[in-house]
């Protein structure tokens, strides 16, 4: 790992010193090269284990025939969403609080009054009401949320979009495939898969992707003379260590180059859109995330990720407008997504998954919040083979715990593999020799897919 890590270095210090292009540490997360230089070493306790790149070419399993969905938008909503308050009502029941009812476009399915828009496009959604575990920590429910593992010191396992990239290869040639908006520092990333799968960060949707303009004083043969230059340095370590970590930080620059020259770069400019539809999403940074990621779905990027924080209300949830505020945020710029899909005819091929760490308790506190409970929250689907307008599973009155058909959170991420079609079955094996699945050991909820 020295290894790595001091080549890493040097080669992002010198990509910034003698190219004088910073977008090149950035671009280490999304250019891939699976491609191993003949005579390469083989990986240390590897030798007898099958590569996760054989494994990805493996047939799939009559169990996972999915696949019709080409694109995700995983939106996290971090801190733990209240599902007493959303999508999983008591009315009632003293655990209602101050949240009403409202009716949906399903007969008979009801939403928390916070999400009208959403409630007139329940008929596209899934709502899984028996998401449960045993995760009541923030940081290590969003890493299992993300991962289908517990953390653990000893090895960082990868994200949804890093295993999608990993089997299914890039989907767009030019533009990173595997995003992340608003997300926090700690999102595992690529884990032990090839850094080149790693989502890239857009910490702020309005301002896109930072660092794709090269400096004014650096002409494109100025830049052609510094690839040169720098490839002449490399030469001989390149042919000492032929290995395809080393080969992929060559071809960062070629891909960086290649960006910054794109006119596909205009993805990730809202000011593309006209202003009544940026209105639309909501002028916040989880509607224009929305909206970034509807707008890098029509550029052909497989997976987006969009985070909206907020929901840890452990006091005066109802004060002040928290709770209103904050769903409303995701009631107008989910259902703005969900809307311009449907209508630009993407739906059908683009999952909308919402999850959260873990849900909030049923009994308010004696501060007029909610505080951390994983026995039992909800999350939804849409679009991507699913089959909308239902529920699934349902909690006790007191929305406690799962009643009935509970979903664990690897079950939750196996129904996003079944949906791109990724092989639940198959162990891919780190760099120690360790097996390890794409959902863990989950089960995707089948019934869901029409």
């Amino acid at each position: 790992m020295e290894f790595e890590l001091s080549r890493r270095a040097l080669l992002e210090y010198s990509a910034q010193s003698l190219l004088g292009v910073t977008i090149l540490p950035v671009m280490s997360a999304f250019a891939a090269d699976d491609k191993s230089p003949k005579g390469a070493p083989p990986q240390p306790g590897s030798a007898a284990k099958p590569s996760a790149t054989a494994a990805a070419k493996a047939p799939t399993s009559k169990l996972n025939p999915g696949g019709q969905a080409k694109h995700v938008i995983f939106l996290c909503m971090a801190g733990g969403m209240t599902h007493i308050d959303t999508f999983d009502l008591k009315p009632g029941h003293p655990n209602q609080g101050q949240t009403k009812g409202i009716s949906t476009s399903i007969p008979g399915m009801q939403f928390g009054e916070t999400l009208p828009q959403l409630a007139k496009l329940a008929n596209h959604l899934a709502v899984i009401r028996t998401m449960t575990t045993q995760t009541g920590d923030h940081e290590q429910g969003r890493y299992l949320l993300r991962t289908s593992y517990k953390e653990i010191a000893t090895i960082r396992h990868p994200g949804m979009g890093a295993w999608a990239l990993k089997v299914l290869g890039k989907q767009n040639r030019t533009l990173p495939d595997n995003v992340l908006v608003n997300g926090d520092p700690r999102h595992p990333g690529a884990g032990f898969l090839e850094p080149a799968l790693t989502p890239v960060p857009v910490d702020d949707p309005n301002a896109g992707l930072q660092n794709t303009v090269s400096p004014k004083y650096l002409t494109g043969d100025s830049f052609a003379k510094r690839i040169e230059l720098i490839n002449k340095f490399d030469a001989n370590f390149r042919k000492k260590y032929p290995q395809k970590q080393v080969e992929a930080y060559n071809e960062f620059y070629r891909q960086a180059d290649q960006l910054m020259h794109s006119e596909e770069l205009k993805a990730f400019d809202l000011n593309q859109e006209k202003p009544e539809v940026r209105d639309r999403y909501g002028r916040d940074r989880f509607g224009q995330g929305c909206l970034l990621a509807r707008r890098l779905v029509e550029h052909n990027v497989r997976f987006i990720e969009v985070t909206l924080d907020g929901w840890d209300m452990h006091v005066d949830m109802y004060q002040n407008d928290r709770l209103p505020a904050k769903a409303g945020t995701l009631d107008k710029g989910v259902a703005a997504l969900l809307a311009d899909l449907r209508d630009k005819k993407l739906l059908d091929k683009t999952l909308v998954v919402m999850g959260t760490e873990f849900g909030r308790s049923p009994q308010l506190n004696q501060n007029g919040g909610r505080d951390h409970h994983p026995g039992v929250f909800s999350g939804f689907f849409a679009g991507g083979g699913i089959h909308g307008g239902l529920f699934h599973g349902t909690s006790d009155k007191e929305g406690f715990r799962p009643d009935k058909d509970a979903v664990s959170i690897s079950d939750f991420n196996a129904t996003i593999a079944h949906a791109l079609g990724l092989p639940l079955k198959q162990e891919f094996f780190s760099k120690s020799g360790r097996p390890f699945k794409v959902a863990h050991d989950g089960e995707p909820l089948l019934k869901l897919f029409g």
